[in-house]
């Protein structure tokens, strides 16, 4: 995956506040091998840490002299992007939102734009408290997504992922789905009923993964509102395996082979590995997020 070297980034799409310190309360998760198996299936859950028992205290974030603009000094072009892994997020969060602004304008829509939050150990939100553990989440309560950037390392060396640029991407892109599914009235959806492999949990989870591969389909030809040329200049097809790799590696039955010995489909929140790459390539083999339809 490669951006525009002259591209300008914008950065007021992204909140850098790594190095941040929270005053007063404490993230408080669920302990032993139960409560790491909640936090795992709850990675792409696409609601807030309030659902996997953390802390609801109302703290903020409070940033610290180092951490102030870290992004917004650095992360200034595609050129940034092609050598900053924290670049290269801001660029994906721009292109992803350059996409869904201009599909949402096609419909006779209006898109409201979301903030990705760069955060490192934990962080205050409008869902509660959340530790990096519990992985990337958009909140639908201040309508953001929180990104800790070290989530990208775990995906390969704790998920199994093969890794590369456009994995990162993916995550990205499925949590920005999960916004696509707020502004649509459907998120809410994945709340009614019960768990499990036919449960709303898990259909609204795979249509973000569908909206994900949406967006990928169109990276490279959706022009940036500013230039009028594409963020994104090449995608590969290494690159759409790496993104149908991620979505198999946090699939159920992946995780829960891997972090207790056997697969219980009724316990799903996500859907299977096979799941997660189907829809992931349904998105990018149509383009059309109509066919995103997990529900029908």
């Amino acid at each position: 995956m490669q951006f525009d070297d002259d591209a300008d980034l914008d950065t007021s799409e992204v909140q850098d506040v790594r190095g941040s310190r929270i005053p007063g309360g404490r993230a408080t998760v669920g302990g032993g091998i139960a409560g790491l198996i909640a936090l795992l299936l709850a990675l792409f859950l696409g609601v807030g840490p309030d659902q996997l028992g953390l802390s609801t205290g109302g703290d903020s974030a409070e940033p610290t002299a180092s951490s102030l603009a870290q992004v917004q000094q650095t992360c200034r072009t595609g050129r940034d992007a092609n050598t900053r892994y924290d670049c290269r997020a801001v660029a994906v969060v721009n292109s992803v939102q350059d996409y869904w602004r201009q599909e949402f304008r096609r419909r006779g829509r209006t898109y409201s734009p979301s903030t990705t939050v760069f955060f490192s150990g934990r962080i205050a939100t409008a869902c509660g408290v959340a530790t990096s553990a519990v992985g990337p989440f958009y909140c639908p309560a201040d309508r953001k997504v929180y990104l800790d950037l070290g989530f990208f390392d775990d995906l390969r060396t704790k998920f199994g992922a093969g890794g590369g640029p456009f994995a990162q991407a993916y995550v990205i892109a499925h949590e920005y789905g999960h916004h696509v599914q707020d502004l649509l009235g459907v998120l809410g959806r994945s709340q009614e009923g019960l768990a499990g492999a036919g449960s709303n949990a898990v259909r609204t989870e795979l249509q973000a993964d569908c909206y994900a591969g949406v967006w990928a389909r169109h990276a490279t030809t959706t022009p940036d509102e500013s230039t009028g040329r594409p963020l994104i200049t090449s995608l590969t097809a290494a690159d759409i395996r790496d993104g149908l790799d991620a979505a198999a590696a946090v699939g159920d039955d992946r995780i829960q082979e891997r972090f207790q010995g056997r697969v219980t489909p009724e316990t799903w929140t996500h859907g299977s590995a096979e799941q997660r790459r189907q829809w992931f390539e349904q998105g990018y083999r149509t383009g059309d997020m109509a066919r995103c339809d997990t529900f029908g």
